[in-house]
């Protein structure tokens, strides 16, 4: 039995009616940039998230740029977050030519330590980046109580992480922004790159529309340097079709993780997610820890079962990061991740049988 890590097809199955009319209205208009398919989609989409305002733009990745734009984060300032996530995360912080300074995280959810964030508080320290991975939100309550005692910016992202809650509140409304993004094996993905930013503030909203647009919303006006981070019209259309069916698609992610955490209950040598309390998890990605990683691996590649590794090095390990002047060791619990997790298939479209499959063939290898 072959089983993908991640098959966008069935999902496609289920839209194909109402994607394609959308797709084909836009060819026709020529209307590919901006307009109102965008424009609905951030309506949309402030709905589901329970913010004042969204704002459209070209990836996950710029999502981060615009929220460290708007909040003038820069040369010489600090910006707290975790070694163990996706590199834009970090990325983004230096491409603003500002500095990441890492905090480790929880060995079981794999999120930040926020009780080490005030340690690593300086002068220089201007924003906290929390990341909610896996699709599971980082403890916003105490971390945003130390974002106000040291008047610091929080700028969440949460690009895997639509639809996961904290307490009854959504990802990405909880800092001064929230950031996601719409490649297409997110929950909610498009058929390209596209991203969002959220927030409750009006003014910090209207300077993300205008770097959006090369820094003025006024054409060949410009209030300051910006980017080109638009999003597509035709991009935007597919998220709104999609939309719809999000919560639906969640729920199957989470009946899967709940088959596979029955399945693996009686096998020492798996770890499985936590949920914490208060949390909503999306599954974006089911991950488990092995003591054999590498070895599940191979063995699970061999047996046409899909897997990857998320992530295979901590970003104080990167090449590109060696001036922040980390060393192997520092954040043992991140590295310990990077050697032992591995995720597996949770699309919603997965069969009952396939899972089984999955589960079996794992706990078959982990008792020998």
């Amino acid at each position: 039995m072959k089983v993908p890590l991640l098959d966008l097809k069935p999902q496609y199955a289920q839209i194909k009616e109402q994607v394609i009319p959308e797709i084909l209205e836009i060819i026709e208009s020529q209307g590919f940039i901006l307009g109102p398919k965008v424009e609905k989609l951030e309506k949309e989409m402030a709905e589901y998230i329970g913010c004042k305002h969204t704002l459209g733009c070209s990836s996950g990745t710029d999502a981060l740029l615009l929220a460290l734009m708007a909040l003038d984060i820069g040369k010489g300032d600090e910006v707290i977050t975790t070694p163990y996530t996706f590199f834009a995360t970090a990325g983004s912080i230096a491409r603003v030519g500002a500095t990441a300074k890492f905090v480790d995280i929880e060995p079981d959810t794999y999120l930040m330590k926020v009780d080490q964030i005030e340690k690593a508080i300086t002068a220089k320290t201007k924003a906290i980046m929390p990341v909610h991975l896996f699709g599971q939100c980082v403890d916003m309550e105490p971390l945003m109580k130390i974002a106000q005692k040291h008047n610091l910016k929080v700028i969440e992202d949460a690009a895997q992480a639509i639809g996961a809650k904290y307490n009854g509140k959504d990802a990405g409304v909880f800092g001064d922004i929230g950031c996601f993004s719409f490649f297409p094996s997110k929950n909610l993905g498009c058929f390209g790159d596209g991203g969002l930013v959220s927030t409750n503030n009006t003014a910090l909203y209207e300077r993300l529309k205008g770097l959006r647009v090369h820094g003025g919303q006024v054409q060949y006006h410009h209030q300051e340097v910006g980017l080109n981070a638009r999003i597509d019209a035709l991009q935007a259309a597919v998220i709104s079709v999609k939309l719809p069916h999000l919560a639906d698609w969640t729920e199957g992610r989470r009946k899967n993780a709940s088959l596979y955490n029955e399945l693996f209950k009686n096998n020492p040598e798996i770890t499985t997610p936590a949920e914490k309390s208060g949390r909503f998890h999306i599954y974006n990605q089911y991950i488990i820890r092995a003591k054999n990683r590498d070895a599940l691996k191979a063995h699970l590649m061999e047996k046409e079962i899909g897997c990857s590794v998320y992530y295979p090095l901590s970003l104080h390990q990167q090449k590109c990061f060696a001036s922040l002047g980390y060393q192997k060791g520092d954040f043992p619990e991140s590295e310990k991740a990077a050697d032992s997790t591995i995720a597996l298939p949770v699309f919603s479209e997965l069969s009952e049988a396939q899972i089984k499959f999955v589960a079996q063939t794992i706990n078959e290898f982990t008792s020998k």
